[in-house]
């Protein structure tokens, strides 16, 4: 019974000790380095840190760790934060070791290696902070580390990620880690090497095609190499090492930029909008959520944000995929090419997609450059599709070619033939074609002869106006002046006949005080006073009336201008203002408003120029007395303008203003809205001309009762046609 005892004691105690060698065994697996570079993420433990606030000193004493159960812990996409401990045991002959986890979109990451509870080395670094605060210049996170051959140590990380957050770590010697950190650099560098050769490549077909499909494709190429050098921390470590918030967004930002540059490629490529508009239609969806995307990743969302990038590329995946086999069964070639193209690269994304959620398909090296390699051989592969695409264009351009050749020779044969037939109806032609010319000749002669007296008897009519016009200004002042010239000689007459009876009183012997007594009566009897008052308003007014004959005179002498048929400088504003002075008597109760700049002398025929502005004064007077009758408010607004060519000239109306048919017509000659005997319909058909002929241009701006607005531009130096 003792013995039983003891033997059950011993059982119990082999038991404990066991339960208590695995549970640390668990707790404090250590990583022994005694080979070459490896993963050691299944040695890893981790805890979570919800808030994001928990300290070395409190992780060191936490009891949370939890061991990893997979070679690459894949975190996912959440907005908390990691602790990772490991301890490495050295086995190595070296005490120079290496760390390197192999994520370069990590935003923040704190790395402390402890001898006990002693931190013997930090570093705080990520994609939230410059390049330079890395240990090692390189975009993964690479950590010199030393311990000695047979000792071990421990290491703190504390991780933060807003993107999908797996973590591939591996150990070994410092030597080794350096070479895997230049392996990637290398397999980076073939891949752009290679995006850029089929870049190159199809820009100068595209330079030598104009193939639109080439530019498209170019232009995705290049926007495939940034996306990937954001993706794997090229950009922000040779491009913007101190600006972080920029390569941050940059990947949020290309993602979105690499789907839609890929799917307006596949669109155009495959000629969507013809051989599937539905389809085509929808590639704006895509548009919405990747937009979307962006606006979360700018509002600081990044977690929401890198979850569409990941389901918006899956689904652009698949939505290329369907239009490609769709078009494909509807017969368009190119589009089976494409297919077999895309169906790796898409395969591609499939897997870099469900790898990162850890669906299916775990995270390992390939999976993680998946996207690289599906990349580089569906760069490789469209460029041959677009090269096929030009195969069968040239073609079909050949065979069309043939078709032309052997269309043009049958068209020889019928030509040949029918060129017998044609020489004999020629020359039975000829003879009718020379006598209707005969007849047209003549025709045109008389036109000639009609068109210059229709000029004429515009000129005529113009003449006519402006003789009634001058008539009626010159009129005014000569009646105000022969109305006046009788009353002032009575006035003169009793001014000469005061000074004989004040020079009768001066001779006289009476008194000098009876004397001035005298001629004060009779100035008083006379009122001498309102009498030189009178005779200085009569002079006035002649005087006025002499000024203004003399202002009309001159008008008319500038108007006229004997030059006329001869190129001269003259001043446009002078012009205007002449033509005002003719055209008076239409602007009866109009208000002319006038606005002239400061003009250089225009080289021009002056006394054409004058006719085109007295054809639209008188234009806009008529409209203006059709909208307002004998009432007032008619208003008439001239503006000069020039620049360092060209002169301007605006008249403006208030009047009746024109319609759109009007406005088209109004420069055909014999067309008119006045009424008949009012107008011949040849004044704007000759100012058209004139201005024409001067290589100016005359606009009109108009609508019913909103009145007219004419635009005139002449060249300063005149412009031989």
């Amino acid at each position: 019974m003792q013995i039983r005892y003891m033997y059950k004691q011993l059982c119990y105690i082999v038991c404990f000790l066991l339960v208590l060698f695995c549970r640390q065994a668990f707790s404090q697996q250590e990583v022994k380095l005694n080979g070459n570079l490896s993963s050691i993420g299944d040695k890893l433990e981790l805890l979570v840190d919800t808030n994001s606030n928990i300290s070395l000193q409190q992780a060191l004493r936490s009891k949370d760790f939890k061991r990893s159960e997979s070679q690459f812990p894949n975190l996912g996409i959440t907005p908390y934060s990691y602790w990772i401990r490991f301890t490495i045991s050295n086995q190595l002959q070296t005490a120079r070791l290496g760390i390197q986890i192999a994520e370069p979109l990590i935003d923040k990451i704190e790395f402390f290696q402890l001898k006990g509870e002693r931190v013997i080395s930090s570093n705080l670094s990520g994609q939230s902070m410059v390049f330079n605060s890395r240990f090692i210049r390189h975009q993964n996170y690479i950590y010199p580390v030393d311990i000695d051959p047979g000792q071990s140590g421990t290491f703190y990380f504390h991780i933060k990620c807003d993107k999908q957050l797996v973590l591939p770590v591996y150990a070994g010697t410092f030597e080794e880690t350096v070479v895997s950190s230049m392996l990637t650099d290398i397999l980076f560098g073939i891949y752009a090497g290679i995006i850029l050769v089929m870049l190159l490549y199809n820009l100068f077909i595209y330079v030598t095609v104009k193939d639109i499909n080439y530019l498209y494709y170019v232009s995705y190429l290049l926007i495939v190499i940034l996306t990937q050098a954001c993706l794997e921390g090229y950009l922000f470590r040779f491009v913007i090492p101190t600006h972080p918030t920029a390569a941050n967004l940059s990947i949020y930002i290309a993602s979105a930029a690499i789907g839609l540059a890929a799917i307006e490629f596949a669109k155009n490529f495959l000629a969507a909008k013809q051989y599937t508009p539905v389809l085509y239609k929808v590639s704006y969806v895509f548009w919405a959520v990747y937009l979307v995307q962006i606006g979360f990743a700018l509002g600081g969302y990044f977690n929401t944000s890198y979850t569409l990038i990941l389901a918006a590329a899956m689904l652009s995946a698949i939505y290329v995929m369907i239009m490609a086999i769709t078009i494909a069964f509807r017969g368009f070639r190119a589009a089976k090419y494409f297919l077999i193209a895309w169906s790796v690269f898409i395969v591609c994304v499939v897997i870099y997609v469900l790898k990162d959620f850890n669906i299916v398909i775990p995270y390992n090296k390939f999976t993680a450059s998946s996207l690289l390699i599906g990349s580089a051989f569906e760069a490789v592969m469209l460029s041959f599709a677009l090269a096929d695409k030009i195969n069968v264009f040239k073609a079909e351009k050949e065979k069309s070619q043939e078709e032309a050749l052997h269309a043009l020779q049958e068209n020889e044969r019928i030509i040949r033939e029918q060129n017998v037939i044609l020489e004999a109806k020629v020359n039975e032609r000829t003879f009718e074609l020379s006598e209707a010319n005969e007849e047209l000749n003549q025709t045109l002669e008389e036109l000639k002869e009609a068109q210059a007296q229709l000029v004429e008897s515009e000129k005529m009519a113009s003449l006519g106006q402006l003789t009634a016009g001058i008539a009626h200004e010159i009129n005014n002042p000569i009646n105000f002046v022969t109305s006046n010239i009788k009353p002032l000689s009575r006035d003169i007459d009793m001014i000469f006949e005061a000074i004989e009876t004040i020079e009768k009183v001066g001779f006289s012997d009476a008194p000098l005080g009876e004397k001035q007594k005298q001629i004060a009566s009779y100035k008083e009897e006379l009122d001498f006073e309102y009498l030189t008052m009178e005779v200085k308003h009569l002079m006035k007014g002649i005087r006025e009336g002499a000024n203004r004959t003399a202002e009309i005179v001159k008008g008319l002498r500038v108007f006229s201008r004997l030059d006329q048929d001869d190129l001269t400088l003259a001043d446009l504003n002078e012009g205007l203002e002449s033509t005002l002075v003719i055209a008076n008597n239409m602007l009866n109760k109009v208000k002319v408003i006038k606005e002239y700049g400061d003009l250089p002398k225009v080289e021009c025929y002056a006394g054409k120029l004058n006719q085109v502005f007295l054809n639209l004064i008188s234009n806009a007077a008529h409209a203006i007395h059709r909208q307002f009758g004998e009432n007032t408010g008619g208003e008439l607004f001239i503006k000069t303008t020039c620049d360092e060519e060209n002169a301007y000239i605006v008249m403006k109306d208030n009047g009746i203003g024109m319609d759109e048919l009007v406005q088209k017509k109004i420069f055909e000659p014999f067309f008119t809205t006045k009424d008949v005997g009012e107008g011949t319909g040849l004044g704007m058909s000759i100012s058209y001309n004139t201005i024409k002929k001067h290589s100016g241009t005359i606009d009109i701006i108009s609508s019913p009762s909103k009145g007219a607005e004419f635009r005139i531009t002449l060249p300063i130096i005149f412009k031989v046609l």
